[in-house]
């Protein structure tokens, strides 16, 4: 056996100078200069003065970022906080006052009720602390410990959630925090009436989850028509007689367990003051029945017209319908064989910006469509990538993020007819290597099982037969596409991918089966995952694809990804020897038990047993190619225990395998660098493997 008997601590050191490879064409640009710019989250819209916020991720310093319009229209940007290093500390769950002249922040970890201690600092865990700080600037007031804080439309309390329930402090910072609600469930989701005189909020019960509203006058809380279901997703009605909500039924199965139908899930209306309600609408058997929300905030949006607009799969694509609150015809808003991502309501509350892969399947755009209306307009047509729209207060001006092939995700304004205006263009790097990158290729090619796969393919410069990689996203409910994603983790992955390419690799990017962007019966496949890894046929399809191109080497094709791509690296290098010749598994799933079926579960169930047959491990025996396996120890989705124990039957039959341990992580690490380390880790290893190894066999 053969192994590098050291494990690469990401605290510790780890020679990270990268010799150029051989037999591959000189680098262009380092991985540090193309993961380099800024990467924007939290795009939101202040009620007043046409204001927008963001938070910009450069390289680990994270701060809150403001644009509004001058005299002329036009949108100017700077940065409303000054946090500098990369120190492991998040920024998000923004929320503006009502003025539009305050921004609400929470800094340190956004897991709720978790603390973080990425950099294994002595004292422990990060903190979750909530900041107020003004547009104009200005040291930033701490208003109290917690996460998700909601501004009142009075402008003079910010509730938020701490340690599972609800606590609330003076947004001038006057007066010490004080308990609002402490029940029996976890509080959360929490939304103010519009007049600010209630709050709704969700009780997460394990088996069960309530929606109800708190009077602070009266110090009281009504339950909305409880049941033993899983009620959430809380939206009040203009008026604030009245609370919205999904309904969920009880006793469904695991999402990695379930199909694509279910008992069905419903929409329900309560009175606030008495808690009655009634369900004013129930989706259909069928295609649809099983809840599948938006990546949003919000999954209801009450319009104009008492018209309630809400996600529903029923044509088997993710769309936007709407129905008025006392029933009635159901309007479908957005309709045609492509999907709904993320949408927002215009605060005129008269029509819906949404973003959504229709006409383009490996892109989103920004449409616009009236409540009620099933005639959508859209707003950002081309090659770029545009996506969580919101609308600013002039129920005109519409921001988005933005990118395309070569320029990273960035804010943009859009205003007009298709007219399109880049925010904070200062904040990219002068060395981000935009005019280097190449432009990827969407291709289809055929699984194991006939069934068409999309992917991106990246080229590289020069002739003859290149080393080649595939690429396999995590999720698996995730889509790449052709340009800079909208989700760092994968804008990185997608930056990796561009200088993969840059060294002399053709990198194949494959969105498999149980990814969004293609339909339910894409989303959920029949035998997928642990009922039967389906998926595979997928990985064996894409090596084919690749070994059958005449740029590419069919000796030297390796695989890598993260998460459930990484469970994907370990199907293909057990599965496929012949086809993959090493491979990057981070964070990979080796044995669907430990996630399903957990002890001391009955693993002699059939399910159980198709769950193991379903994982790499089943087909350990078969793996020969050498593998990089890497794996957070604080890692909150997959079990730090999956990685030894597939380390330990790859060492009791020879393999030759590396290890990278991140200290005190979690899934995605929260410290820049340690993204650099791996990424650089992951490029030498498949350039020693792939490039360096073959040229010196010449």
């Amino acid at each position: 056996m053969r192994e590098l008997r050291r494990s690469i601590r990401f605290a510790g050191a780890f020679p990270l100078l990268l010799a150029a490879p051989v037999g591959a064409q000189t680098a262009a640009f380092t991985i540090e200069q193309v993961l380099g710019a800024p990467f924007p989250t939290e795009l939101i819209a202040a009620p007043a003065k046409g204001r927008i916020a963001w938070v910009f991720n450069a390289r680990g310093s994270r701060n809150v970022w403001v644009a509004e319009p001058g005299a002329d229209g036009s949108y100017a940007a700077r940065a409303v906080t000054t946090y500098s290093g990369d120190d492991g500390q998040e920024v998000g769950d923004l929320a503006w006052s009502p003025d539009g002249e305050t921004i609400v922040y929470v800094r340190g970890s956004l897991t709720p009720g978790e603390g973080t201690n990425p950099r294994s600092l002595p004292s422990g865990d990060l903190g979750q602390e909530i900041y107020a700080v003004s547009v104009h600037g200005g040291a930033p007031r701490k208003l109290g410990d917690g996460h998700a804080p909601t501004v009142s439309p009075k402008g003079d309390i910010v509730a938020y959630e701490s340690g599972g329930h609800i606590w609330a402090a003076h947004l001038d910072g006057s007066s010490q925090p004080e308990s609002l609600i402490s029940e029996k469930g976890r509080s959360g989701s929490l939304r103010w009436s519009p007049d600010g005189s209630k709050l709704a909020f969700v009780s997460a019960r394990g088996d069960h989850d309530f929606v109800g509203v708190y009077d602070p006058a009266s110090k009281s809380v009504v339950w909305l028509a409880p049941s033993v279901d899983h009620d959430g997703d809380p939206e009040w009605s203009p008026d604030g007689s009245r609370v919205a909500f999904v309904r969920v039924p009880t006793g469904g199965r695991d999402v990695f367990l379930e199909g694509r139908t279910g008992h069905p899930w419903s929409i329900w209306i309560a009175d606030v003051t008495t808690g009655d309600g009634h369900a004013m609408w129930t989706a259909d058997d069928g295609a649809g029945s099983l809840y599948q929300p938006l990546v949003a905030d919000h999954q209801l949006f009450w319009g104009v017209d008492d018209r309630i607009v809400f996600p529903w799969e029923k044509t088997g694509w993710l769309h936007l319908y709407s129905i008025r609150a006392r029933g009635g015809n159901v309007v479908e808003m957005t309709p045609g064989d492509f999907e709904i991502f993320t949408a927002s309501l215009n605060p005129n509350r008269q029509d819906i910006v949404y973003a959504g892969n229709a006409n383009d399947s490996d892109r989103q755009h920004v449409w616009r469509v009236g409540v009620g209306s099933n005639v959508p307009v859209e707003l950002t047509p081309g090659t770029g990538i545009e996506s969580y729209p919101v609308v600013a207060s002039d129920g005109k001006t519409i921001a988005v993020l933005r990118s395309d092939a070569r320029r990273p995700m960035h804010p943009a304004i859009v205003t007009g007819a298709v007219a399109v205006h880049d925010l904070a263009a200062e904040a990219i790097p002068t060395d981000f290597p935009s005019a280097q990158l190449v432009v990827p290729q969407p291709v289809v090619f055929s699984s194991g099982d006939g069934m068409m796969i999309h992917g991106q393919l990246f080229l590289p410069a020069g002739s003859g037969r290149h080393p080649a990689v595939v690429f396999l996203h995590g999720g698996p409910t995730r889509q790449m596409l052709l340009g800079w994603h909208m989700k760092g983790a994968y804008s990185y992955l997608y930056g990796v991918n561009q200088y993969l390419a840059s060294q002399g690799f053709v990198v194949l990017s494959v969105n498999y089966r149980g990814g969004i962007g293609y339909g339910l019966n894409f989303r959920k496949p029949a035998n997928f995952g642990a009922q039967g890894a389906s998926e595979n046929q997928d990985l064996q399809g894409a090596g084919l694809f690749l070994r059958d191109r005449p740029d590419v080497d069919p000796a030297r094709i390796g695989v890598w990804g993260l998460s459930y791509g990484g469970l994907m690296t370990a199907q293909a290098l057990s599965r496929y020897p012949d086809l993959f010749a090493a491979g990057v598994d981070y964070a990979g799933v080796h044995d669907w038990r430990a996630l399903l079926f957990p002890p001391p579960a009955d693993t002699t169930r059939d399910d159980a047993r198709v769950a193991f047959q379903s994982s790499p491990m089943a087909a350990v025996r078969g793996w020969r190619s050498p593998v990089l396996i890497a794996q957070a120890d604080d890692d909150r989705d997959v079990p730090y225990a999956q990685a030894p124990e597939l380390i330990t039957a790859l060492r009791a039959q020879g393999v030759d395998l590396e290890q990278i341990i991140l200290p005190d992580e979690t899934h995605e690490p929260l410290v820049y660098r340690h993204w650099i380390r791996f990424f650089q880790a992951t490029a030498e290893y498949l350039t020693r493997h792939l490039i360096a190894r073959q040229a010196a066999a010449h």
